[in-house]
């Protein structure tokens, strides 16, 4: 059901508007805009506590938030993408990327290979066109053990250390050396949002925590177990503890997760899951850990056509730990290639009640 506004006003456009409160209004101007669907030729409107984001069109996950139609006032023609200020063939611009991340004042951009020669034009267009943008890195896809990325600085300073800010909280990054996504800030969020008072909550794969400290400062846990084995995250997220004033909520812990029932002293109500490609394989480890109910926050990344069977798998796996899994909520968070799919799973796991 859609909301009709009309304005009076020269020079306006009526199109489709998703509304959020302002507090997230951020992340979801930065998703819209790397998904290429924030329209560019109308200005954004705030009225009240509300930010209005004309958009091409509503994907169905967008429906989450109130959806309305507007008219807003059309803005002056001038370069605003970084297309605008390249010169290719019409081929190659046709290859340009259409959405990236944006970490801090970094800019990370994947590039096919026809385009690897006019990276640095690439970059500085990048850099022209975003002004808070310090540096642009062309990185390849996450790898390796510590999910860290080979990075090359295209354009701007060179450094790869940066300080990104969600909802008000401050995380340092380096994204050379620690896995840290933005485009999971509004899934930061919801996880923080359905956390209850006196919670024990694990984060398995934490990086530099942004999920913990998220819960940390907006919900009311009882403790945070944040675990990872890249020491450059755990050292990174121990600042980002301190600094978002979450010391006495949030334990940093240097580990490998396989020795997560050694490192973790008490039953978990909520797991956190956030090793994409891999998580499967801890899942076990992670029932071995949960309390006689626990949520679980699992996230892959998979073929559309494969997700029944993942499931299947799950539950086999917390069948031999002698628990049933049930309202399993499944999301698709965003696309990764085609027909693949990161994913993030809600799973309510709940030990057999002949089960001492």
């Amino acid at each position: 059901m859609y909301q009709i506004y009309t304005i009076d006003e020269m020079a306006t456009k009526k199109t489709k508007a998703v509304c959020a409160p302002l507090t997230e209004a951020e992340p979801l101007r930065r998703s819209l805009r790397e998904r290429n669907l924030l329209r560019d030729d109308v200005e954004i409107v705030k009225e009240g506590g509300c930010i209005y984001f004309p958009v091409k069109n509503i994907p169905d996950e967008l429906y989450s938030y109130k959806v309305v139609t507007k008219s807003f006032k059309l803005k002056a023609a001038k370069p605003h993408c970084y297309k605008d200020r390249l010169k290719l063939s019409k081929k190659l611009m046709g290859e340009l990327p259409t959405s990236y991340d944006v970490v801090g004042a970094i800019i990370l951009i994947k590039l096919p290979k026809t385009l690897f020669h006019y990276r640095k034009e690439i970059g500085k267009a990048l850099l022209e066109t975003h002004k808070n943008i310090r540096t642009v890195c062309l990185i390849d896809p996450v790898s390796g053990e510590f999910r860290t990325r080979n990075v090359a600085i295209i354009a701007g300073e060179n450094q790869t250390f940066t300080t990104h800010i969600e909802y008000g909280l401050s995380f340092d990054v380096d994204v050379e050396t620690t896995y840290f996504s933005p485009r999971l800030a509004s899934e930061r969020k919801r996880v923080a949002d359905l956390v209850k008072p006196g919670e024990i909550v694990v984060d398995m794969f934490a990086g530099v925590a942004p999920f913990s400290i998220m819960i940390a400062r907006y919900a009311k846990p009882k403790i945070v177990y944040a675990i990872d084995k890249n020491k450059e995250a755990v050292l990174l997220a121990q600042q980002n503890v301190k600094q978002n004033h979450v010391l006495d909520t949030v334990e940093i812990i240097h580990a490998d997760a396989n020795d997560v029932e050694k490192v973790v002293p008490k039953k978990a109500d909520r797991i956190i899951m956030n090793l994409p490609f891999s998580a499967y394989n801890f899942f076990s480890l992670a029932l071995s850990i949960a309390a006689q109910t626990c949520i679980v926050h699992y996230y892959d990344i998979i073929k559309e056509e494969d997700i029944e069977a993942r499931i299947d798998a799950l539950k086999k796996i917390a069948a031999e730990h002698s628990y049933i899994l049930a309202d399993l909520s499944i999301r698709k968070i965003k696309s990764y290639a085609p027909r693949e799919f990161y994913i993030g799973i809600d799973i309510t796991a709940t030990k057999h009640a002949d089960v001492a």
